[in-house]
Formats: C-alpha cells, structure tokens, sequence
C-alpha cells in the first residue's frame, strides 16, 4: 500500500508541475488555437514564437531603430532587441513580448525604448493573423499593421492596418487603410472599430483578408471594417496590388497614442503575442 500511495503522489505532482507546459508567466501553456483561415486558403507562413535557443525574435523579422518620431512625434527610441539589460523583444515558451522600458539613463536623447519589428518577407493578398493580449495605460500604441515592400512616398504607396489599440481607449481596437485620397492626415482615413471586452488582460485573434477587390478586418473571426477596390485603376485610391510586408510595434505617446499623455506607470509595458500567420489562396 505505500509503494501505492507514493507511486500515486508522484503521478499527481507530475501532473500539476514537472509535465506541465511552462508559459511565459509559468502557467500551463494552453494549446494554440487553429485561427479563423477563410475555406481553400493554406498556411504559407507563421511564426509561432518556438525558437528558444537564444530567447530572440530569429532571422524572419528586421528591426527598424532610432528616434526620429516616425511621422507620429513619438518619443521612443526603437532598438534591436535587446540594449544593455533591458530586452524589448523576447520569445520565451511559444510567446514573443515585445516591452516598452522606461531608462534612468537615456539612449540618444530617448528615455523609452521599444521595438518595431517587420518580416523579412512579404505578400501580395492573403489572410494575415495574429493573436494577441495589448498592454494597457495611457500613452500605450500597440499596433499589427502593414506597408508596401517597395515604399516610396506615404500615403502614396498605401498602408493597411490589421490592429491598432490606444490604451487611453480601453477594450477598443481599430482597423483601418490609409490611401492618397483616404488617410488620417486629411481626415478622410478609412477605418472601423470594435469593442474587445478585456484585451489587455485576454487574448484576441486579430485577421485581415486582402483581395484584389477588398480588404476586410475581424476579431475572433467576426467582420468589423470592409474597403472595397473601386477598380478605377487609380493608385489614390487603391494602391493595394504591391506586396506588402507585416510589422510589429509597440509606440509610446506620439499624434494618437499620447493624446491623453503618458501615465509614468505604465512601464514596463508589454504587447505578447502567441503567433503571426500568413495564408494565401490554393491555386
């Protein structure tokens, strides 16, 4: 009977700790789910944050870096992954997160640094997924969006944004297309929100179809924002037959971001993803 009793002790305490799955916070990793890919489309692309041998994003992603305040006067300094002992993209049991730090020492004249990171490769039309939990607080900017590989001129050349999330705006996100003839600047942006009871704290699934007739956004599978190709062959108001590469980043403050400013408490600020995937059309 005790050889009974130890043997089962041992199989409970395996089961509870030493054959559970360690996430990120040391939880059990729950399974990734199969996201919501429209019927006839393949994967042909992913990142599912599984590469643990040095802890950082690998060779599919380039980081863009610097101050300049990106169009938008944010004041960040974007790194490449790590600087010093502060890590702004990391991945870690299935899981990139990427971390706004605040600096006791500035970087270049920045006192906050982040990451913008952006694939290597990149696509024209798709099913573009990401799922994500977004950091929360004043000043936050978390955005899963994309831009043409042969870029030239803004708002030219276009810009589609699958995810964006102000967190002066809490369980809201946006997505939106920025053309000649439609972009923010002039008021005239194209773009939808939704409510995301709990975003900060959960998990969403965030996609974008792209066609050659219209471009749609969705939460958890469910439509939310549509711009449909006029077909007027006019690249002021559909620049969208270019490939385009995907982009990851976390701003701080900035046009939009810091419209309410930036509570000093939000630091570190974290935007985890649980993966990044790339569908196209069998042909």
């Amino acid at each position: 009977m005790k050889h009974i009793l130890i043997f089962l002790s041992a199989l409970l305490l395996c089961s509870l700790s030493a054959c559970a799955k360690d996430n990120f916070n040391g939880e059990e990793e729950p399974e990734k789910p199969d996201g919501y890919a429209p019927e006839g489309y393949s994967l042909v692309w992913s990142d599912e944050f599984d590469n643990t041998s040095n802890g950082l994003p690998d060779n599919k992603w380039w980081f863009e870096t610097g101050n300049n305040g990106w169009g938008n006067n944010e004041p960040q300094y974007y790194i490449d992954r790590v600087l010093g002992n502060d890590t702004v993209a990391k991945v870690r049991n299935g899981m990139l997160t990427i971390t706004a730090h605040k600096l006791t020492t500035p970087h270049e004249g920045a006192d906050i640094i982040s990451a913008r990171m952006n694939t290597v490769e990149s696509w024209k039309y798709g099913y573009f997924e990401m799922r994500a939990k977004v950091p929360g607080g004043k000043g936050t900017w978390a955005a899963f969006w994309m831009m043409p590989k042969n870029f030239q001129s803004w708002p030219l050349d276009g810009e589609i944004d699958i995810m964006e999330y102000v967190g002066y705006r809490p369980d809201v996100t946006q997505a939106s297309v920025h053309t000649r003839d439609y972009n923010h600047v002039a008021g005239t942006e194209k773009t939808a929100t939704r409510t995301a009871p709990g975003a900060e704290r959960k998990f969403y699934t965030y996609g974008l179809l792209w066609t050659e007739d219209k471009i749609t956004a969705y939460i958890d599978g469910v439509e939310y924002f549509s711009f449909a190709n006029d077909h007027a062959n006019n690249k002021n108001t559909w620049p969208f037959n270019e490939p385009f590469y995907l982009k990851l980043n976390l701003a701080i403050g900035g046009n939009w971001g810091g419209l309410e400013g930036i509570d000093p408490d939000i630091f570190p600020a974290r935007y985890e993803v649980e993966y990044v995937r790339v569908y196209q059309k069998a042909k």
